[in-house]
């Protein structure tokens, strides 16, 4: 049992080392490694923790290494704190080095061209999340694939706010299935 602890432990704080662009550019890669690697979820499994770690307050990355974590060590709570710790880890590492050093280098030259470099791979990081979850789990019928498009015509058309398409998302989805 202490193996999967310490698998966690490495798994999440890897993809909290890497993970550039937030919690949903992190999903393709949580996905990776609890679903082909470790096989501790299954995809059908990993698509219901994002939906739960999107109505869930708190961001989605820690909501779900929270919630694998528990899931992976046969519901024990020490499994989801340790998933916790390590996926928040690297960021504050990171954070307080930055924060000592920042004043010194933000006008470095190379400084700035490897974050001119990693807001594209950010990017491209979120699309891949948002594709991985277009599946068949997701898109049982007909009324998800118009609740998807309404939700996109609504944020991007009409600037619509997160909440109120989540609450309008959730009251369709109760009254149609």
């Amino acid at each position: 049992m202490i193996e999967v602890y310490w698998q966690l432990f490495y798994t999440f704080f890897k993809i909290g080392l890497f993970g550039f662009g937030g919690g949903y550019a992190m999903l393709s890669m949580i996905q990776y490694e609890v679903v082909v690697v470790h096989k501790w979820l299954t995809i059908s499994e990993f698509t219901d923790i994002i939906a739960i770690s999107q109505v869930t307050p708190g961001p989605i990355a820690i909501n779900s290494a929270t919630y694998i974590g528990y899931t992976a060590t046969g519901g024990t709570v020490p499994g989801s704190v340790i998933a916790t710790i390590a996926v928040c880890l690297p960021s504050v590492i990171i954070m307080v080095l930055i924060c000592r050093f920042f004043t010194l280098f933000k006008k470095n030259k190379y400084v700035m061209a490897a974050m001119s470099g990693m807001n594209p791979a950010a990017i491209g990081l979120i699309a891949a999340a948002a594709v991985l979850l277009m599946n068949k789990q997701n898109f049982t019928d007909y009324a998800g694939v118009l609740i998807f498009i309404g939700t996109f015509v609504l944020s991007y058309f009409f600037k619509w706010g997160a909440i109120r398409i989540i609450v309008l998302a959730a009251i369709i989805g109760y009254v149609i299935y």
